[in-house]
């Protein structure tokens, strides 16, 4: 792995992608040694211009190392956050974890395979959507009191486990007290822009993991956060990765 620069100096890394090894990318986006408090890590491809979809998906900016970088979030997760709306739209199944990763995850005392843990105030999920029905751990579904009790029905009938987390909206801090009582205290948000805004919103946001592809796609795409309340959250970048094909691979964390 070559770098031009350390974090340490207050500097970010500089890292060419070259032949950087599974054991190099999982330095790079570590977890603080021993954290007992719960962290929340956002991750979300961009185009030039800041669109994070182009034809209504993520699809279409992505890269091999963008991925590769996503399924090495996934695996130093306690739990996958995610909206409801992001669900349907990018067709999600259950997080897949090879068996090497499985086996280095419970030696670290992390369950195997994350869940998905999913964001919906009205239970408004297909219970023979994939996300159900292509998975290898239960998702749970995180909703409110106030949800169709026959949506709620149908998505524990199909497996999932619901929680009900409040009567009209499902609040940051309830997000959060649920999934650390479960033990869940990594959390890795994958989207959409509302719950990431919510999330930057409440300050609950500790790091923004951005690949940015070299493309500019115009168009009214949503950028990585929207909220109606102002948000100011000043954040450092820790490193850089710079690839041949031009798209570059930023982790951004909070400011102590």
């Amino acid at each position: 792995m070559t770098t031009a620069a350390s974090s340490a100096t207050g500097i970010p890394a500089i890292v060419s992608a070259g032949d950087l090894t599974d054991d190099d990318l999982a330095a790079l986006y570590a977890y603080p040694a021993a954290t007992t408090e719960p962290s929340v890590r956002a991750n979300f491809v961009v185009s030039l211009d800041g669109a994070i979809s182009t034809g209504g998906s993520s699809r279409g900016l992505t890269s091999p190392l963008d991925q590769r970088v996503l399924k090495l979030l996934r695996s130093l997760a306690d739990v996958v956050l995610v909206g409801a709306s992001t669900i349907r739209v990018e067709d999600y199944i259950g997080i897949r974890i090879p068996e090497s990763g499985r086996e280095r995850r419970k030696e670290q005392g992390l369950q195997p395979i994350p869940p998905l843990a999913v964001v919906s105030g009205r239970a408004d999920i297909d219970p023979k959507s994939r996300l159900l029905t292509d998975t290898l751990v239960p998702p749970i579904i995180l909703t409110t009191t106030t949800a169709p009790a026959a949506a709620k029905r149908d998505l524990t009938a199909a497996g999932a486990q619901v929680v009900e987390l409040g009567p009209d909206r499902v609040e940051t801090a309830a997000i959060i007290d649920t999934l650390t009582g479960l033990g869940m205290r990594r959390i890795l948000c994958e989207g959409g822009p509302s719950l990431a805004g919510q999330l930057a919103a409440d300050d609950a946001l500790d790091e923004l993991c951005v690949t940015t592809a070299p493309v500019v796609v115009g168009g009214d795409a949503r950028r990585i956060t929207h909220t109606d309340r102002p948000v100011q959250l000043t954040m450092s970048c820790e490193h850089i990765i710079f690839d041949t094909d031009g798209f570059q691979l930023a982790r951004w964390a909070r400011k102590s």
